[in-house]
């Protein structure tokens, strides 16, 4: 058994925070049925890569689901949707502020017939405010947010992260709404409405930045690797054009120095505290970098990691996905899809104690469970759902 088997997830998001938090509740045992545009689906399926007529891209975030095809610009579609509004313990939706209301599928429009529905509203800047209409996009919060302010070479210009920050913390933070909701029912008896905005998301995770800014009224400026806080804490060129990043504190100075043969630091009483070498960081840093070119990555490995110093190789994508250590915690498995075969894919974190732990499944094909849902879950007859099909509604 999974821990979150027999929770029904009606899930009206498409692209990628909501798509990825729902593909994280169906890891963990709920039935997460996906409402699709007939003929269409998720914007994602024609996204890229490509995998002949799939996208990789869906692949990624939409596994271990039903996709159920409605046309919600009909009324049929709508009724159809309601229904299976007032079966399900959780809906989630990313359409713009006041959309669902228009389709007849808001919470106002569901909680009295359904009192116990969790409820999460994702977009991108809130259900009120005075940029609750504007449209966003990934990057576009990581700039507004002040991300990318912090983000790039010291000196040089702002740098979005190398992979959809915002999107990917915003999915993370919808199961924690879902779940939180989910448990505040199994107390209180009554669901409830939760308001996820992205933008909340990521000045939420200024966190640091926030806090220097509150302590000293100055805002932080972009560093590259180095830590604003800590000396060292940076990636160091190695002697063969490889990488490392290391990340020390006041005990691993010392090491660091012996490994490196830089005396005169190790000498400098001042310089074992943290406060002096940030003080100094440009010096330290100097010699840090020039001691480091003479070492080979190999080499600047094993010294620190006999030495007990924080370190680690900068890696590439696929060398992180064929690494030993990633092999043998099984990160990366696999499903079976149609017209594609066995297609690799990366495994929930989580391993439980317990509970099952969370499987890899297949993505839908579109519309794939829309017959069985209408049968098995909301009593529709074959001839309805043909009426249905050849009018375009499925």
């Amino acid at each position: 058994m999974k821990p979150l088997e027999g929770l029904l997830v009606a899930d009206f998001s498409r692209v990628l925070a909501g798509p990825m938090s729902t593909q994280i509740l169906a890891d963990f045992g709920a039935r997460v049925i996906k409402v699709e545009r007939p003929g269409v689906g998720d914007e994602t399926r024609q996204w890229e890569p490509r995998l002949a007529k799939d996208s990789g891209y869906f692949f990624a975030f939409n596994r271990g689901k039903e996709s159920l095809t409605l046309d919600l610009k009909s009324d049929e579609g709508r009724q159809i949707a309601r229904e299976l509004a007032l079966k399900a313990d959780v809906l989630l939706e990313n359409f713009p502020v006041g959309q669902m209301a228009k389709f007849g599928l808001s919470y106002d429009d569901l909680k009295d017939a359904n009192p116990g529905l969790v409820y999460v509203a994702n977009t991108g800047f809130g259900q009120f405010g005075p940029s609750s209409k504007k449209v966003g996009y990934d990057t576009v919060f990581q700039a507004m947010s002040g991300f990318m302010s912090l983000t790039g070479e010291k000196g040089g210009g702002p740098v979005k992260a190398g992979l959809p920050f915002a999107d990917l913390t915003s999915a993370l933070w919808l199961v924690i709404a879902v779940l939180t909701g989910v448990a505040g029912r199994a107390t209180s008896g009554k669901g409830c409405f939760v308001d996820v905005a992205m933008m909340d998301v990521q000045v939420s995770l200024l966190t640091i930045a926030a806090a220097r800014y509150f302590a000293h009224g100055a805002a932080p400026e972009r560093e590259g690797t180095e830590h604003p806080g800590r000396v060292p804490s940076a990636a160091f060129e190695c002697a063969d054009g490889e990488w490392i990043q290391i990340s020390g504190s006041d005990q691993h100075w010392l090491p660091l120095c012996g490994l490196l043969g830089l005396d005169d630091l190790a000498r400098d009483e001042a310089l074992h505290k943290n406060a002096a070498r940030v003080a100094r960081r440009d010096e330290v840093m100097a010699q840090l970098r020039a001691a480091i070119l003479l070492k080979t990555r190999d080499e600047m490995l094993e010294g620190l990691g006999a030495r007990r110093v924080p370190v680690g190789p900068i890696r590439s994508i696929p060398q992180v996905l064929d690494d030993a250590h990633t092999q043998a915690r099984e990160m990366v498995g696999s499903f079976d899809y149609p017209e594609v075969g066995q297609f690799p894919a990366l495994r929930n974190p989580l391993l439980f104690n317990g509970f099952d732990n969370p499987s890899i499944d297949a993505p839908p094909t579109l519309g794939a469970h829309s017959k069985d849902v209408l049968t098995e879950l909301l009593g529709y007859s074959r001839d309805q759902i043909e009426d249905l099909i050849e009018r375009g509604i499925l």
